[in-house]
């Protein structure tokens, strides 16, 4: 299993509506992120602060200039869920994850092992 290579895919995927944060994460971004806190309604995250609408992409999912590469501008303070991520094999392999290697697929027992060490 490679590196995470910041490909994004994983935040395109579940950042409209695929994702969720406890209600201490909400607390906590209440208190001491209220940036991140004006996406946040009634318990949904990344709402539109203006419309009121689930946007259709995370907004604190940025793309470097002139790559193909992605970062998380609240990386520290990102819910659980991202956090998370991915827990299991068959997750990585349905989102096409580039973290997966020919080897992994071959051996999807011994791929979930690597990857349940590596969350550990």
């Amino acid at each position: 299993m490679k590196d995470c290579n910041q490909c994004g895919k994983c935040c395109i995927k579940y950042s409209d509506g695929g994702l969720s944060a406890t209600p201490s994460e909400v607390d906590a971004w209440e208190e001491s992120r209220p940036d991140i806190f004006n996406y946040v309604q009634g318990g949904e995250i990344w709402m539109d602060p203006e419309t009121g609408k689930r946007l259709l992409r995370c907004p604190w999912l940025e793309k470097r200039p002139n790559e193909e590469k992605y970062t998380c501008s609240i990386y520290y303070d990102r819910p659980e869920d991202c956090r998370l991520y991915p827990v299991r094999v068959s997750d990585m392999l349905r989102d096409e994850c580039e973290m997966l290697e020919v080897k992994d697929v071959k051996d999807l027992k011994r791929a979930q092992e690597i990857l349940d060490d590596l969350i550990d």
